[in-house]
């Protein structure tokens, strides 16, 4: 490829991260074009500048591509800024949820509440490992359903007893995705500081239609508050999080504690959450928001490829579906992390369901909106998503501190 194809491509890269296309038939390939762009913009404006050098040094440069070159790295580092500008909305959200005093009372329990950006991890962002980790792979929560049943256990390896429990639900549009490929940086991260962090497969379609994979998710729970405390944790207190359909399970296990219709087959287990952080989930099935992206979505994929049903007919399920119309009084603390620029899922639906939890849920609900982050943006470490792992670890921990006191103040019982 030639210096001013290249120069070109990366132009072309660089505008659609800062605005992508917004037409719901370019929303994929605008998203992975632009989450990797945005994620990884230090490393392509390195290679960017690195290649308008070694172009300048020849005889005769193609000044016009070297120009072109200029632009994209003047949009890189707009990009880069966006990303660290991550910090102070994650910090801001935290304390207009939580209180302004919420880093005052964290730092009165914890003494290792991190701020900082990891550097060496941000420049090789692919490597993801902690040796403080131990991962446990492949314990089966569910045997009938063979690898879709299975789940991985990162805990610290200096062993601890009643560490407070995170649930990772991937995400993959309910059809694709496995527990080792998202969630890693905040569960290394987590489990590097005293928690144990489960990471579930659950049943996909179109094999499966949903219910099936909240289902699951509950199933799951319930597998944590059976044998959670023999891999140290206190089974008592379980936060949820994931991206995406794993966001969308999140937030509907999270508001549908101990429903039958969820539990076939084990009714009586306690499937309460005590905390959610869904990021970038889909919380509107039913169409409720009016848009006509979350119409497209329900019409064109959700009914004929999660749901199996058609929404003119039995627009109830999708209803039932939908975490925005799921909100009660009874929800647990909820943080809820979407990017601007999601071309996948708009934020309308994040806006819609923090207005519906601040307008029913009696417990704290944070919202992080985070200008120019796609969907995706916490898949590996970057600048943005080192943020955000932050966030959501000062939240789970400041979350966990407020239910011990409640604990303390009952007596002890749940």
């Amino acid at each position: 490829m030639s210096y001013l194809s290249r120069q070109l491509v990366t132009a072309a890269l660089t505008a659609n991260a800062l605005r992508p296309v917004p037409a719901y038939r370019a929303g994929i390939p605008a998203m992975v074009a632009g989450w990797l762009t945005s994620e990884l913009a230090p490393h392509l404006a390195a290679l960017t500048a690195a290649d308008a050098a070694r172009e300048l040094r020849r005889e005769r440069p193609r000044r016009a591509a070297v120009a072109l070159a200029g632009g994209s790295l003047a949009g890189m580092a707009a990009l880069v800024t966006q990303s660290a500008q991550a910090k102070g909305h994650v910090d801001r959200a935290l304390v207009e949820g939580l209180g302004d005093d919420y880093r005052e009372r964290l730092a009165a329990r914890h003494t290792d509440v991190d701020l900082s950006t990891p550097l060496r991890q941000l420049a090789m962002p692919f490597r993801m490992a902690d040796q403080s980790v131990e991962i446990i792979r492949d314990l089966s929560y569910a045997d009938d359903h063979g690898k879709r049943g299975r789940l991985d256990v990162y805990r610290p390896r200096r062993r601890t007893t009643a560490a407070p429990v995170l649930l990772q639900v991937h995400g993959g549009a309910w059809s694709i995705g496995d527990k080792e490929h998202q969630g890693i940086p905040l569960m290394l991260h987590m489990a590097a500081r005293g928690w144990v962090c489960v990471a579930i497969n659950y049943r996909l379609s179109p094999r499966e239609a949903f219910p099936a994979h909240l289902v699951d998710v509950k199933r799951a729970v319930a597998w944590i508050r059976e044998h959670g405390a023999s891999y140290g944790a206190d089974p008592d207190f379980v936060a949820v999080t994931g991206g995406s359909a794993g966001g969308h399970l999140a937030a509907l296990a999270a508001l549908t504690p101990n429903e039958p219709e969820y539990q076939p087959g084990f009714e009586d287990a306690d499937t309460t959450l005590q905390a959610a952080a869904p990021h970038y989930g889909v919380y509107d099935f039913a169409g409720a928001t009016g848009t006509r992206k979350a119409r497209l979505m329900r019409d064109e994929f959700l009914g004929p490829r999660v749901m199996f049903k058609d929404p003119r007919a039995e627009l109830e399920a999708f209803e039932k579906a939908s975490p925005l119309l799921r909100v009660s009084a009874d929800a647990p603390p909820f943080l809820v992390v979407h990017g601007r620029h999601d071309t996948l899922v708009e934020v309308t639906q994040a806006r819609a369901f923090v207005e519906a939890l601040r307008g029913t849920s009696r417990q704290p609900v944070v919202y992080a909106e985070l200008p120019g982050a796609q969907h995706a943006f916490d898949v590996f470490p970057s600048i943005r998503s080192a943020h955000v792992v932050r966030g959501v670890d000062r939240f789970l921990r400041f979350t966990h501190d407020a239910w011990l006191e409640q604990r303390q103040r009952s007596g002890g019982a749940r």
